[in-house]
């Protein structure tokens, strides 16, 4: 005793309503002709892409976006991020005394410590925004990466209140212009943040029409 090792399936491609091979040859309902459900294109609901619990297409605001969506501050935060973390590699300080040197913010933080917090905030920034897929989700994160993109500007506004000094040795140096690119990249970010995901009113939707609704 034992299962069919394979049953095959035939299906009417309208209402999509299953039979065994054999038992009709057209739609009882439609009276279309069935067909061998794997030749079958996806249904209307799957090509929905997802439904709620009650069964429902998903809201606007919950359709899953594609991986490569830049619109809505997705884009403009993941390029900024990108940014900020190449601008850590870039000169901060020019040395003049006791020596001629320069110093990137990735070898200042090897010396301070606590200015690591910048690199590691635009380094969390980029996938906690592109791992995003709903505008629900990037409306949800925008505190998140609010707080993350402020970090490099505060790490750096702590660097220059209090710079570094040799000790007994007199230091001198000036601040590179990667120093005032991270504050102007992380203060960019915070603003747009702030609006990540955009207005929940004003979405274009990928499928359906609102002709002849009423609109309120």
């Amino acid at each position: 005793m034992g299962y069919a090792p394979f049953v095959p399936i035939v299906a009417c491609p309208f209402c999509r309503e299953m039979f065994t091979e054999g038992e009709a040859e057209s739609c009882p309902v439609c009276g279309v002709r069935l067909e061998a459900f794997e030749k079958l294109p996806p249904s209307p609901d799957t090509q929905a892409d997802e439904l709620d619990d009650a069964g429902a297409p998903l809201e606007p605001h919950h359709e899953r976006l594609p991986a490569t969506y830049l619109r809505r501050g997705r884009g403009a935060l993941v390029v900024l991020g990108l940014a900020g973390l190449a601008l850590f590699f870039l000169p901060w300080v020019h040395l003049t005394l006791p020596y001629i040197d320069t110093r990137s913010g990735f070898e200042l933080a090897k010396r301070l410590g606590w200015s690591w917090a910048g690199a590691v905030a635009w380094v969390v920034l980029v996938p906690t925004v592109a791992s995003r897929r709903t505008i629900a989700q990037h409306r949800g994160a925008r505190l998140t990466a609010a707080f993350l993109s402020t970090i490099p500007a505060v790490t750096t506004a702590i660097l220059l209140a209090f710079p570094p000094s040799g000790g007994r040795v007199p230091v001198r140096f000036t601040y590179g212009w990667p120093v005032w690119g991270t504050v102007l990249v992380s203060a960019a970010a915070v603003l747009i943040s702030l609006r990540l995901g955009g207005r929940i009113d004003d979405i274009r939707v990928s499928r359906g029409t609102s002709h002849g609704q009423a609109l309120h």
